[in-house]
């Protein structure tokens, strides 16, 4: 009679990971974006494809699978002089730009994905990109055991609201002084013309909504001062990337806007990506012709008190202008870089040459 075999007698077989690279974008990636962390799962196939439409790259993408699941997408996109082989993670510079990767992926699979990426470029560049970002910080780690150089840069430190801890502070948030100054700005504003406070969704601003926000682009500062390629909506800024990523369900159901209208002209937004309890604040502006009474202030409360009726906790402003920030009550959060990783070999050897000229690029922290 034949010893039946028990668990014990098994041998576990170690897991089976590898890296592949596809030309173009891999469908994989959504499901590589589904598996990943909730604050980075708007990073799906379509917010990759509209950053190569918008921008005209040309993608590549390796996946690491780890016994058949795939585990870490990579999005690349050639830069500079081709024969330099360089390579950067497309996307948008807001909130971030990143790849994503499952929760709990483990190193080994980060250093077969650097033993790939290693015939593929010469150099990496991620950025901008939060300090602790889980996928960018493990890619690094094992760029680094690797015996790849790392440059980093700074850029920004980066600004969050605690609206629990804020409501819970001594004299609770909102303030009721600051519900009275607001209460006396909209009671001026008014003057104006007729106030409409509303709410768009992705759908609302496929439909139309993106066009209002970039009226107002039109008219602000940034159209004044500069050549407009920075705003967010308008044909001579980012408008084509937002509309085209948009267009994935999944991503628009993470957009919204809150948005201001004087007697039914476009006067301030505020434009989000809400991702479970964090809500990443991308853009806001406003017209200068109602400054005089702070709309824009008015607006982020109303839409601040919102997001706490809906269950957000965070609001994650990103870098830029801390001064309104800080008077909402945000405090400074991680610091934002920009990284270059070069591997092994004479690409290493001119990034540790280069290293302090790549630093005084960036900014100083302050």
């Amino acid at each position: 009679m034949t010893k039946p075999m028990l668990l014990a007698d098994f041998t576990r077989l170690p897991p089976v990971m590898r890296a592949t690279a596809f030309d173009g974008l891999s469908a994989l990636i959504d499901r590589v974006a589904e598996a990943a962390p909730e604050s980075h799962r708007f990073l799906r196939y379509q917010w990759f494809a509209a950053a190569t439409a918008a921008y005209g790259l040309r993608a590549r993408t390796l996946i690491v699978e780890h016994d058949g699941d795939p585990v870490i997408a990579l999005p690349l996109a050639s830069f500079g002089l081709r024969p330099a082989r360089l390579a950067m993670v497309p996307g948008s510079y807001w909130p971030f730009r990143g790849f994503p990767a499952a929760e709990n992926t483990g190193a080994g699979a980060f250093d077969v994905l650097v033993d790939r990426l290693g015939q593929e470029v010469n150099g990496l560049r991620i950025g901008p990109s939060y300090d602790g970002d889980l996928a960018t910080t493990a890619l690094i780690a094992a760029a680094r055991r690797r015996g790849w150089t790392v440059l980093d840069r700074f850029i920004a430190d980066s600004y969050a609201l605690d609206m629990v801890a804020a409501q819970g502070a001594e004299g609770g948030w909102p303030r009721g002084s600051t519900l009275k100054k607001n209460r006396f700005h909209e009671k001026h504003l008014a003057g104006h013309g007729e106030l409409a406070w509303t709410f768009l969704s992705g759908t609302d601003l496929l439909a139309g909504g993106f066009d209002q926000l970039a009226a107002i682009e039109q008219k602000s500062w940034v159209a004044a001062r500069t050549d407009g390629s920075d705003a967010k909506f308008t044909k001579e800024g980012h408008g084509a990337f937002w509309r085209q990523a948009a267009t994935d369900p999944v991503i628009a159901d993470m957009l919204s806007a809150a948005l201001l209208t004087v007697e039914g002209e476009p006067a301030t937004f505020s434009f989000d990506m809400n991702l479970g309890g964090l809500k990443y604040a991308i853009a806001n502006s406003y017209d200068p012709a109602v400054a005089k009474h702070s709309p824009g202030k008015l607006l982020y409360y109303r839409n601040l008190v919102r997001a706490l009726d809906d269950g957000m906790t965070t609001v994650d402003w990103g870098a830029g202008d801390s001064g309104y920030k800080s008077t909402i009550g945000a405090t400074k959060g991680s610091a934002i870089r920009d990284w270059l990783l070069l591997r092994p070999g004479a690409p290493a050897l001119l990034g540790k040459a280069l290293r302090g000229l790549w630093r005084r690029s960036g900014r100083l922290p302050i």
